[in-house]
């Protein structure tokens, strides 16, 4: 069977990206720009670029504390190669990290128009299913989320995707003890789904704009002289049986 893609037509000598020749998008485009017409089929307008540039902006990176960054810079440590490390990170990418925005982005695509958004949580709740986007390790608050619904409202692409998954948040904060931010992820798809986007690309986002971070990870971690990483026995504490013989 013969490949097909509607992507990118090299003929001639000359390279077309979605219609259009890569040299022009070189010479007048922004990276961004470009993402967003591989992605979408289209080039953004000016508030579509603005929104996307935040949205890469907010997951570029969150510390070597988590997942990703730990795993890039041990499999560096190793004297393994940056792509190789790179992607290590993005493979250690899970439900729980990096990946929570494509859930989100499907929650809020399939019932953002539900009217009865305390019903909703609650069935949800008594079926002990965990709501995707909301809850942090660390955090109370995401500052990341409140600046990109900041820029959503400005360009136009706050609507009903991210008025419903403030409702959400809102009422799991009604009945939860424990504070559960509206988190980056779930901020981020509820953005894209506003913006047209599938919800089976959302995780892709995330990806894009934690790369830069990773690869400046990796970096630091060749350039360091901390050797290979790896746990002392004191940073782990022993749980089996004692010695025992025979």
């Amino acid at each position: 069977m013969q490949w097909e893609t509607a992507i990118t037509h090299i003929k001639n000598g000359k390279e077309l990206v979605r219609g259009y020749d890569l040299k022009k998008l070189i010479l007048k485009k922004k990276f961004s720009e470009v993402i967003f017409l591989v992605l979408k089929g289209e080039l953004p307008n000016g508030k579509e670029t603005r929104m996307i540039d935040a949205l890469f902006t907010a997951a570029i990176d969150h510390g070597v504390g988590v997942s990703s960054a730990m795993t890039a810079r041990t499999v560096i440590s190793t004297g393994n190669s940056l792509h190789t490390a790179l992607a290590a990170g993005i493979l250690a990418m899970g439900t729980l990290h990096g990946s929570a925005i494509e859930d989100a982005a499907k929650f809020f695509q399939e019932y953002a128009h539900t009217k009865d958004v305390s019903g909703l949580v609650s069935g949800l709740r008594k079926k002990k299913m965990r709501i995707p986007g909301y809850g942090h390790k660390i955090l109370s608050r995401d500052p990341r989320s409140e600046a990109l619904f900041e820029v959503a409202k400005k360009t136009g692409f706050y609507g009903a995707h991210c008025r419903f998954a403030v409702a959400v948040h809102k009422t799991l904060a009604s009945v939860t003890s424990k504070q559960l931010p509206l988190n980056v992820d779930g901020a981020m798809a509820a953005i894209i789904s506003d913006m047209g986007f599938d919800w089976r690309v959302a995780k892709g986002f995330f990806i894009i704009g934690r790369v830069p971070g990773l690869v400046a990870h990796i970096y630091e971690e060749m350039m360091s002289s901390n050797g290979l990483r790896r746990l002392e026995e004191h940073e782990a504490t022993y749980s089996g049986p004692r010695e025992r013989d025979f």
